[in-house]
């Protein structure tokens, strides 16, 4: 399981508006070969700042498969113009350390 993590900053004033946009978008992405979820959270010390989260079977579920799909530029025209900065998308492997861990069943299950 590959975790795509970014820092969206969304430009002053837009947040609402940015947060329909992505529950619009949504869709979008969950229809992606390989998806396995994804979460939008906001920043409590700065009101326009979101981590996104994805998570995805394999890096190129992502890389070619989404990016490279019609979805992807209509989720490219409902979201990039929000970004101020433009963000940084890096993706990261399985977790080394973990508590608790998710790869483990809870104890006493």
């Amino acid at each position: 399981m590959i975790l795509e993590a970014a820092i969206l900053n969304v430009r002053p004033g837009e947040r609402s508006a940015f947060e329909q946009a992505m529950a619009e978008a949504r869709p979008l992405i969950a229809a992606s070969a390989g998806f396995r979820g994804m979460e939008v959270r906001p920043c409590l010390e700065d009101g326009c700042r979101y981590l996104l989260l994805v998570w995805w079977e394999r890096l190129e579920d992502h890389t070619e498969g989404f990016r490279g799909s019609d979805r992807y530029a209509e989720w490219k025209r409902r979201l990039h113009h929000f970004y101020e900065p433009f963000p940084v998308v890096e993706h990261f492997a399985a977790p080394r350390i973990a508590e608790p861990d998710p790869l483990q069943p809870a104890a006493g299950v």
